[in-house]
């Protein structure tokens, strides 16, 4: 399948929020609720439209525990757009956002799109963190915000596509140099341009990882 473009993404936070799920989800439109920890880095890749052009997005899933936390800087390297999770039922994966945008901030270049995602919005009897207080924190930080559930796949595609949407945006801007592929993008052989009235297809490649 042609594509007009290759974005790379990476998935960043605390161990446990969700990472993985969210992954699978977007990529495999299933949830697996029994998980293993991620180690080190997996992998997936989905194509999306984005203005009538088809997007692959290749997506880094990363280990969130602090021994694996060199392996993951070395991704930020080349990636065109994050997904910074945290969990909304534990509050300690909120406080830790500043040290990953911290992360962010010194390896991956400045014109990356960060979405931040507040997970598992479904335990609403659970939850520590506010939907306000995520507002808030984007706000400050000029982030996207989103609350989601792998689960049961509420905003999961919104989250990934509204990232690659706003990727597009500063192509279309003259932000990103499209032959740099240190941006994390690149320029697909095929054009890949969704005619009207074509169906817009959308192939997955199912996530390695069990889950979260």
């Amino acid at each position: 399948m042609s594509y007009a473009y290759l974005f790379k993404y990476i998935i960043i936070g605390d161990t446990g929020v969700g990472k993985s799920c969210l992954l699978l989800q977007f990529t495999d439109k299933r949830f697996q609720p029994v998980h293993d920890l991620t180690i080190g880095v997996e992998f997936g890749a989905r194509l999306v439209t984005i203005d009538g052009k088809q997007i692959k997005l290749q997506i880094w899933d990363t280990a969130g525990q602090e021994s694996f936390r060199s392996i993951t800087r070395s991704y930020y390297r080349g990636a065109a757009g994050a997904l910074l999770v945290y969990d909304i039922t534990r509050r300690e994966t909120f406080h830790h956002l500043a040290s990953w945008l911290e992360d962010a901030k010194q390896h991956a270049n400045a014109n990356m799109t960060i979405m931040l995602i507040g997970n598992k919005s479904d335990l609403t009897h659970r939850r520590q963190v506010s939907t306000e207080e995520g507002e808030a924190f984007a706000k400050e930080h000029g982030l996207v915000f989103m609350e989601t559930s792998a689960k049961t796949a509420h905003n999961v595609e919104d989250a990934f596509i509204n990232t690659a949407r706003k990727i597009h945006e500063k192509i279309e801007s003259g932000i990103f140099d499209v032959s740099n592929e240190s941006y994390g993008i690149k320029v697909g052989l095929g054009g890949g341009t969704v005619r009207p009235g074509e169906a817009q297809a959308s192939a997955a490649t199912p996530a390695k990882s069990n889950c979260c």
